[in-house]
Formats: C-alpha cells, structure tokens, sequence
C-alpha cells in the first residue's frame, strides 16, 4: 500500500468523523465537507493518486455534472 493510498483511508476515516460531527450539531456545512472530504479520499485510495489529483478529479466531476450530489442518496 502506498502513501497516497494510506492517506485516502485516513482522509476517508476523518470525512466520516466530520460528517457524523455535523449530523449530530445539526451543521449541513459541516457534514457537506465531511462528504466531500470521503469522496476525495475514495479517489485517492483507489487510484493512489495525490490529494491536490484527488480534488481536481472530483472538482471536473462536479463541474460536469451539477446534479451530482442527488446521486448519492
């Protein structure tokens, strides 16, 4: 396992902490960038890519589909 690919298990780990965090204090903000932050690190660990590659993919992802975040419910 690569670092790229441990640091996308961590960073997956701390959006899930971030999320629940913002479920519980009732912080859609919060809990937005907890989502974001495990999407990243799914990237990352998957593709052992760096995290700046992680975050542009998901970025262009975003960029080319704006209903993107209905998917995942």
């Amino acid at each position: 396992m690569n670092r790229d690919r441990f640091a996308g298990a961590l960073r997956q780990l701390g959006g899930r902490v971030n999320e629940q965090w913002g479920k519980f204090t009732e912080n859609p903000e919060r809990e937005g960038r907890g989502k974001r932050a495990q999407y990243t690190g799914k990237t990352q660990e998957r593709y052992g890519v760096s995290k700046e590659q992680a975050a542009r993919q998901l970025k262009d992802f975003q960029d080319r589909n704006s209903n993107w975040h209905t998917w995942s419910k």
